[in-house]
């Protein structure tokens, strides 16, 4: 193994200790490399000053700014004294203060006119934005001795000062200064990059492109090492996937091909509508799938709504025909039993089967949960281990090592992103032969997302909604500045119930916890209403259900559902709703997927704000799931003008899940997304936009697969070994699937 001893070398021996625990703990920096890899997250051109006009409240901020003026004051009858130092940048003023015996040394240095960086945390007081004690680093040359003047512009080298994601105890020039200290060490980076495909597309060398991200004395040196290091992040993320997806095909697996005249054959003639045409060539693509002798692996994604359940079941039923069985894993109880259930009535008496793939075209299909009785639970373990049910749903209650199957073919994981990989993983050895492997997301994902979370996966999209599925009108209900229309949503809700219908009433939060909110606003100055209705705590569940039983929607059938519930009252209150018993059901997002009651025409989101566009799309499709048109109301408390409503206006405008994930993801930022992939470790994208590097990610993803299927075990790649090895070391060891 080729090692990279000066990247490797700890940051401890470096830099000294103190300095290395700080950048451990707060920037979880621990060697050269990481360092080399915390790039400047903008630069400030010297002569440049910063906008102070647009600095965000209560974050860690660096400016580049002139001193304006400077003045001491007295205070507490001149026991004790202040000074305020007003900067500008052109844009805006910002006042700086420092207090006691921490003004002498600002006092010295802070001459008007003078330039330099300060960094610290803005807040207000006085109606003024300021920085208490912030700290500084002089960038004019005529603030000191003209022999340090020349050393202290060259320690800036060039003319653009690198602006790092810096904190409270690490400002963004000593960050600058301890990259000085081990930047001569780049030029010992291994490429990961093949010289062909480096030379091919006009890249940079790596030690060049880290040279010129950190140091550049151009814009166009900046372009140059962003253009290099964004291919390095895709191509050895791709490389990862691409081994995988490799090592995966490599798998001995049972083809599962079903009998002409069998079970699925018996269930589509039953069937009382025909499959779209998404569904048709969608169920093809799986079909070829688990005919192929090693495990097929594939990602699933569509619409809500779009029949993907109806796609998962055939499938099933598929290797129940080629005598293998099938297992759905849900993630929660309430969705396993749901799945159950509309299974079972799919099937009908094609449910009712004894042995597995008996003459009669019938099997069992068996519900395993982890709440379930004792006798209950013997009976469902008994029909897997000697192969008569041919089809089990279960939470992770499957995954435990009691729970023996006859002849695992298939695994169904429902809601990807709530399954850790080591969790399919267990499930996936409880075959024989690795099972085939179908993963339903009912989140639509942008294909570049789907190509870096996803990418071990080969996809199928279902983008076209069943026939008979109504359109669903969304409208946002501004609450606080219009009461009003808050007040006829309620008479719209009583409407739809009064045609027969029922609603949901979703709210953010249960309410019978401690209340958290509401603390930050103690004491505080007038505040914005976009302030008041963030500090408001969430509304909850057992609040609003018991105001609207009492107000507005008195005299209707009001019933709640929330996850604390114990599991089989949860399944009664869905029973009823489902049967038609309740009117409205209040209830937190576990409504969220897989909840299928037709009947329900309306729903009113309360805090909308408080969700993301994904969640909210999501729950719309709970909605307009029969004949009848669906209606979905955001309420909201935020100000007409804020960031909050403008993302609900995007959900109210258009129904397409994939634009919707699309705007999702350019307002949070990637790391959420790949932050969320990897479980919580420290996403390795820092370069990379996946949005916007739509084309690197589809080309070096098309690159990895030639170099993987050419050289699988990269024996002629060392830089590419060791970049592989970073990426996936051991807290982040197959972190690519922890969608």
């Amino acid at each position: 193994m080729n090692s990279v001893p000066a990247l490797e070398e700890p940051l401890k021996k470096a830099l000294g200790p103190a300095t290395a625990k700080v950048m451990a703990e707060h920037l979880d920096l621990h060697t050269v490399g990481d360092l080399l890899h915390h790039y400047p997250r903008r630069y400030a051109e010297r002569g440049e000053l910063t906008r102070l006009a647009d600095l965000p409240l209560d974050e860690h901020v660096t400016v580049v700014a002139q001193v304006a003026s400077a003045r001491i004051l007295k205070f507490n009858g001149g026991a004790g004294q202040r000074l305020e130092v007003t900067i500008t940048d052109g844009s805006g003023q910002l006042q700086l203060v420092f207090f006691g015996r921490g003004i002498h040394k600002p006092h010295k240095d802070l001459l008007p006119g003078t330039r330099a960086m300060f960094a610290g945390k803005a807040s207000v007081f006085n109606r003024k934005m300021q920085l208490a004690h912030p700290a500084y680093e002089l960038l004019r040359a005529d603030a000191l001795d003209a022999g340090e003047a020349d050393e202290a512009i060259g320690s800036w080298a060039g003319a653009l000062l690198p602006i790092y994601p810096a904190t409270a105890k690490l400002e963004s020039w000593k960050i600058a200064k301890a990259v000085d200290m081990v930047l001569p060490s780049a030029q010992e980076a291994l490429d990961p990059l093949p010289d062909s495909l480096r030379e091919g597309r006009g890249l940079v060398p790596l030690p060049e492109a880290l040279l010129k991200v950190h140091r550049p004395h151009t814009k166009a040196d900046i372009a140059d090492a962003r253009a290099r290091l964004k291919w390095d992040e895709a191509f050895v993320l791709q490389v990862a996937l691409a081994r995988r997806r490799f090592a995966d095909a490599q798998l001995p697996a049972v083809a599962r091909v079903p009998r002409p005249d069998g079970l699925l054959t018996a269930f589509d003639a039953k069937l009382p509508f025909t499959l779209t045409d998404g569904q048709q060539k969608v169920s093809k693509e799986i079909f070829d799938g688990l005919a192929t002798e090693h495990p097929m692996h594939r990602l699933l994604q569509g619409e809500v709504g779009s029949g993907k359940t109806m796609v998962a079941l055939r499938a099933m039923l598929a290797v129940v025909d080629a005598g293998g069985q099938a297992a759905m894993l849900a993630p929660t109880e309430v969705l396993a039993q749901q799945h159950h259930r509309s299974i079972t009535e799919m099937m009908g008496e094609l449910a009712e089967g004894g042995m597995l793939g008996g003459a009669e075209h019938s099997t069992k299909v068996v519900l395993l949960t982890g709440s379930m009785g004792v006798a209950a639970r013997r009976q469902a373990l008994l029909d897997l281990v000697t192969g008569d049910a041919g089809i089990v749903i279960g939470t992770h209650a499957l995954i435990e090592d009691k729970v023996q199957f006859h002849d695992l073919g298939l695994v169904v994981v429902d809601e990807q992103h709530r399954f850790g990989v080591e969790q399919r993983d267990a499930l996936r050895g409880k075959g024989k032969q690795p099972p085939h492997l179908l993963v339903m997301t009912a989140t639509p994902i942008p294909r570049t997302v789907a190509m870096t979370v996803f990418g071990d996966l080969e996809t199928s999209v279902l983008d076209q909604l069943p026939a008979g599925r109504s359109p669903i009108a969304t409208h946002v209900v501004p609450a606080a500045d219009k009461p009003h229309f808050l007040a006829r949503a309620w008479e719209r809700v009583r409407e739809e119930v009064e045609n027969g219908h029922q609603a949901y009433v979703v709210c953010p939060r249960i309410g019978d916890e401690e209340e958290q909110g509401g603390k930050k606003g103690k004491g505080a100055k007038k505040e914005s209403a976009e302030d008041a209705a963030e500090k408001r705590p969430p509304l909850a569940v057992l609040d609003v259900a018991e105001e609207l039983a009492h107000g507005a929607l008195r005299g209707l059938k009001v019933e709640v559902l929330h996850g604390r519930m114990q599991p089989d009252d949860k399944d009664a209150v869905m029973r009823r709703f489902a049967a038609g018993e309740t009117d409205v059901l209040v209830a937190t997002t576990v409504i969220e997927v897989g909840v299928n009651v037709p009947n329900a025409t309306a729903m009113v989101i309360m805090d909308a704000d408080r969700f993301g566009v994904s969640q909210l799309h999501q729950l719309r499709g709970r909605v307009g799931r029969g004949s009848a048109a669906g209606l979905c109301l955001l309420v909201s408390e935020m100000p007409e003008a804020s960031p909050a409503r403008a993302r609900l206006g995007a959900v109210a405008a258009t129904l397409d899940g994939f634009e919707l994930s699309r705007i999702d993801l350019e307002q949070r930022r990637e790391g959420d997304v790949l932050g969320q992939a990897q479980s919580g470790v420290r996403s390795s994208l820092r370069m990379l936009a996946v949005i916007e590097d739509e084309e690197i990610i589809a080309e070096a993803r098309q690159e990895a697969t030639e170099v993987v299927a050419a050289d699988p075990d990269l024996e002629h790649l060392p830089g590419l070994r060791t970049a592989l090895d970073a990426l996936l070391d051991e807290e982040r060891e197959q972190y690519l699937d922890k969608g």
